[in-house]
């Protein structure tokens, strides 16, 4: 049987190796036309100050309407709410349903004030959740609102000096971590100390905006997705509501369009109806199509819209001011043919061709391409300046050329354009300068008239004996692993007290401690309140996956429904349970992630 099962990983390898470089080029196109998605800690100043910089609360009304926004599935979210201490956290979730916006949300409106201001402790927790906890292949961002001004307890041991150095110690974490730091100041007593959030957004490649009004969230809100999502704010229009219903066109223009977000700004509540491009009245909301409302918006989200013009309908209160501002969510991205060589002399030129794909594939919408336009960045490393050089719209992709000019070292990147939206390749790096011992010639291949050897066999059989004996070895290596196979990623603990509706701090467990198993009374510490959770263990499973069984008479949830996991519950990265604990009046909300 043994012997069976290495002839049959051999030819596996075999396969493998004869695929590889196929293999290899393929995932890595998949990879690159993978779309965005979002790792956002919403970070918000609570202290009693602001009852007058944001009276209004409009802080959060930003933070719900950036929920709002983001895609129906698998972004994620937390929350920090912070005075001179961490008052309340919500751990990165990810985005899976409308109920998990509304639990946010919900999370948002449930936030009190307390008595000092220390900005540090906010962006430092931000900072250290992102680090412990977002996705890699996920574009981690802060969102901070504040007034900008520290005020710290003059009875409290902190000093402005420390909190300047923790908070330089966190935005150098995030700069080298690349999180960008969105800042926006909230300004209704006009105290605001934008200098330094402008200067914290600078400091991370992020942007920093003022308000003092909810009325500029839809424009500051769609600047902060266009650094991400790459998208541009469509204006639609501005009315004053007059007791009826009020058309409104919404151009959907190519069916590259994965969601059309509609925001309607208005002090009061307005009534909706929409009709699709055939005239037909769609239902809100429906499978697709979702309405979020606040006290200062509504948004309609549009999902997988079909092209063409829609018709909105919006019956809002008489001499009321209603403004509508569209945001596009597109699975497109700007490939670039790859550069012939990195290497060059002055006077070269480099042919360019550029063009956009989606899902992977190269776009057979060529109509896309009829309003936009595109450029060659091309920035000289060792000077330091830059210069946008236009491309050439050819219908279905951007061609052009850039000539060297210098003996430098220069970066290449394509940005195309239309009033919705952008897009970029990633920058290319290529060098004019000569290479150390230049001048010396390549080594030559064979000649001509050199006679060709026959090719050694006895390689071959080497190989394939060597080959035999390094799959027998690792698959006695693989049997010996699988039986003291240990854990991998980490757990994330909170424990809400039900009588209060207080969490503690996010706890980060890491599993790799432990082998073969663990319980969940070991994550927390054997506190003598949750022994009752000593018989709910975890197992290392295969594919970076865990077993959680239960033995206990304990319950265990997963989406709000009890879940029997006597014979063993299969986790994987992203999956959230809760435990009801019976002894004492707490819950516990676990989740495990990689």
């Amino acid at each position: 049987m043994l012997q069976r099962k290495v002839i049959a990983y051999m030819m596996l390898f075999t396969l493998v190796l004869s695929f590889m470089p196929w293999i290899g080029r393929e995932a890595a196109a998949q990879g690159a036309q993978t779309a965005s998605q979002i790792d956002a800690m919403l970070v918000i100043d609570v202290s009693n100050s602001m009852d007058t910089s944001d009276k209004d609360k409009i802080g959060n009304e930003a933070m719900k309407m950036f929920i709002d926004m983001l895609s129906s599935t698998g972004d994620k979210v937390g929350i920090v709410a912070y005075t001179d201490k961490i008052e309340r956290e919500k751990a990165l979730l990810e985005i899976r349903s409308d109920t998990d916006k509304e639990d946010l949300k919900h999370f948002i409106d449930q936030l009190n004030r307390g008595a000092y201001t220390d900005i540090a402790v906010g962006v430092k927790e931000a900072v250290k959740v992102l680090e412990q906890g977002a996705d890699p292949a996920h574009e981690p961002m802060i969102v901070l609102l504040a007034d900008g001004n520290n005020y710290l307890n003059k009875n409290g041991s902190r000093t402005q000096a420390e909190s300047d150095q923790e908070l330089s110690a966190a935005v150098a974490a995030a700069k080298q971590k690349g999180i960008p730091i969105y800042t926006i100041g909230l300004n209704a007593d006009g105290q605001l100390n934008q200098d330094a959030l402008a200067n914290l957004s600078k400091q991370t490649n992020g942007k920093s905006f003022v308000t003092s009004s909810a009325d500029d969230l839809p424009q500051i809100l769609s600047e902060i997705f266009a650094s991400h999502q790459k998208l541009k704010i469509v204006p639609v229009q501005s009315m004053t509501g007059n007791g009826s219903y009020q058309d409104v066109t919404v151009n959907v223009p190519n069916a590259n369009v994965m969601e059309a977000n509609i925001s309607i700004m208005s002090s009061k509540p307005v009534d909706l109806k929409l009709y699709d491009p055939s005239g037909k009245e769609v239902a809100i909301p429906d499978d697709n199509v979702r309405l979020s409302r606040s006290k200062s918006y509504s948004l309609l989200k549009l999902l997988q819209p079909a092209q063409g013009d829609w018709k909105l309908q919006v019956k809002g209160a008489k001499k009321d001011k209603i403004d509508i501002n569209l945001v596009f969510n597109y699975d497109l991205k700007l490939a670039l043919d790859p550069i012939p060589s990195k290497t060059y002399k002055q006077g070269d030129k480099i042919k360019i061709n550029a063009y956009l794909t989606s899902n992977g594939q190269k776009l057979q919408n060529d109509a896309l391409y009829r309003n936009m336009n595109a450029v060659l960045h091309v920035k000289d490393l060792d000077t330091g300046n830059s210069v946008d050089l236009s491309l050439v719209n050819e219908g279905d992709r951007f061609t052009g050329e850039f000539e060297v000019k210098d003996k430098h070292e220069y970066e290449l990147k394509v940005r195309a354009e239309e009033k919705s939206f952008y897009r970029e390749t990633e920058p290319v790096k290529v060098s004019a300068k000569p290479a150390a011992g230049a001048g010396a010639s390549a080594q030559p291949g064979a000649s001509e008239g050199e006679v060709k050897k026959p090719f050694p066999m006895w390689i071959v059989y080497s190989a394939t004996g060597g080959i035999v004996l390094a799959l027998a070895a690792a698959f006695l290596i693989a049997a010996w692993k699988k039986a003291n196979r240990g854990f991998v990623g980490q757990m994330v603990i909170e424990v809400r007290d039900e009588n209060t509706g207080e969490k503690s701090h996010p706890q980060y467990k890491k599993l790799n401690a432990f082998k073969g198993k663990c319980s969940l009374h070991q994550l927390l510490q054997l506190a003598p309140e949750f022994k009752e959770t000593e018989k709910m263990v975890f197992i290392p499973d295969k594919n970076d996956r865990i077993l959680l069984k239960n033995g206990s008479n304990g319950t265990i949830e997963k989406s709000g429904r009890a879940i029997d996991a006597s014979k063993g519950l299969e986790l994987k990265s992203g999956d959230r349970i809760t435990v009801p604990l019976t002894q004492v009046d707490k819950t516990i909300w676990i989740e495990y992630i990689v």
